[in-house]
């Protein structure tokens, strides 16, 4: 995978941490320091560890699905693209969420990165190597979840939902690309 396309995809997993953390971000008054550290730090080592744990799960039965791996990885991509742009649509209650609590924290950043799963799976049945691209999505995570929270307390939930949006449309675009290279290989 290039540089463009493992960046796109870094910037897109952080999506959902941009999103989550828009929504903190509006809600969070207190301790603002403490809380969007702990999600930022929480989000980074998640999308990061999940993208590796998913290679390692594809790493180990890549050899049976090697003759179908781009139709494997276009359809997870796509899934998780359409399942992004799905959740950027749905109006949820955010404000229902206790961003002070560290055992919310863990289920919001388990929840965020069980698309880099899919992802780190998608890599593994491509052949890709994953130490960098996993390293770029947590540094993406960490980065975006920062600025999530900024905009969250500039502008509310404006952009929340948009951003997951984006996101879906980029990972979903990825896949095609995959598809069509390995179609055309």
């Amino acid at each position: 995978m290039d540089l463009i396309s493992s960046l796109s995809v870094a910037i897109s997993l952080g999506m959902d941490c941009f999103a989550v953390c828009v929504a903190a971000g509006t809600a969070v008054r207190e301790s603002r320091g403490v809380v969007i550290g702990k999600m930022a730090l929480l989000f980074g080592l998640f999308q990061g560890g999940m993208t590796i744990l998913g290679w390692m799960a594809g790493t180990s039965v890549s050899s049976w699905i090697e003759p179908v791996d781009h139709w494997i990885a276009a359809g997870l991509l796509g899934f998780v693209g359409i399942r992004m742009i799905q959740e950027g649509l749905l109006d949820d209650d955010d404000a229902a969420i206790n961003f002070y609590s560290t055992s919310v924290l863990l289920i919001l950043a388990v929840a965020t990165s069980i698309d880099a799963f899919a992802v780190g799976l998608s890599f593994s049945v491509l052949a890709e190597p994953v130490l960098v691209p996993s390293l770029a999505i947590g540094v993406a995570s960490v980065l975006m979840s920062g600025a999530g929270f900024a905009v969250g307390d500039r502008f509310g939930g404006i952009i929340g939902s948009r951003a997951e949006i984006c996101g879906g449309l980029v990972l979903m675009v990825i896949g095609a690309r995959v598809l069509m290279e390995g179609l055309a290989a």
